[in-house]
């Protein structure tokens, strides 16, 4: 007769031994497996991921210079840094001409044309430097049609200037905002309203009730 075997025997037994029909996994233990510290997986040609990526930064950073490069208006010479200078010292005058008859006031009770007149006076001030030092530069940009906005610029804003003790601060201001977003900037009506308004109604509280300022104004509140 024959005596059975022990349970624990049996299962001892198998723990040693492959079931039938079965593979055995065996871990890998090999270096390819696993790559070392500090070493990052390559793809199958091996290749560095971030070398593909870089690859393409680089070619959208040279098609951007590239564009850039076509749309830069032509190189221009000392001449046209001392007429941007004498335009900058004709401003820079005219406007301190301008608010200096607003009224100047003290640093106490200031006018309002104090702070006009010291934005005029720093304008004339730095195109008077480029005027001694652009003589000897020569990474001017020529005259081209664009270089008509800042002329149109400047007018506005000198118009804004002489009405401004006629009609007030608010009307001209909101016309030059529309003029400056509309016409020179390429905005759209919805934003250049939005924008204009905001903004005549940011200086107006900020000139007449945080400054200070007796700024000429037809609205009172």
């Amino acid at each position: 007769m024959t005596t059975p075997e022990h349970p624990d025997t049996a299962a001892s037994d198998l723990a040693g031994k492959p079931l039938t029909g079965d593979p055995v996994l065996e871990p890998a233990t090999s270096a390819a497996a696993y790559p070392r510290t500090g070493e990052v997986a390559t793809g199958e040609s091996g290749e560095h991921p971030h070398l593909h990526t870089r690859d393409i930064l680089a070619e959208l950073e040279a098609e951007v210079a590239h564009e850039m490069e076509e749309e830069r208006p032509p190189a221009g010479g000392p001449l046209y840094q001392v007429a941007g200078a004498v335009v900058g010292i004709a401003v820079g005058v005219t406007g301190a001409v301008l608010a200096f008859g607003y009224g100047l006031g003290s640093l106490d009770k200031p006018g309002p044309g104090l702070w006009p007149f010291v934005i005029s006076v720093l304008i004339a001030a730095l195109s008077v430097v480029l005027l001694a030092a652009g003589r000897g530069l020569g990474d001017s940009e020529a005259f081209t049609a664009s270089s008509w906005l800042p002329v149109a610029g400047i007018a506005t804003f000198v118009a804004f200037g002489v009405l401004m003790p006629l009609v007030g601060f608010e009307i001209p201001a909101l016309l030059l905002a529309v003029v400056w977003l509309k016409f020179l900037g390429g905005e759209s009506w919805r934003n250049t309203v939005i924008i204009a308004v905001v903004t005549v109604a940011t200086f107006y509280f900020l000139f007449l009730y945080g400054l200070r300022i007796p700024v000429p104004h037809l609205i009172k509140l």
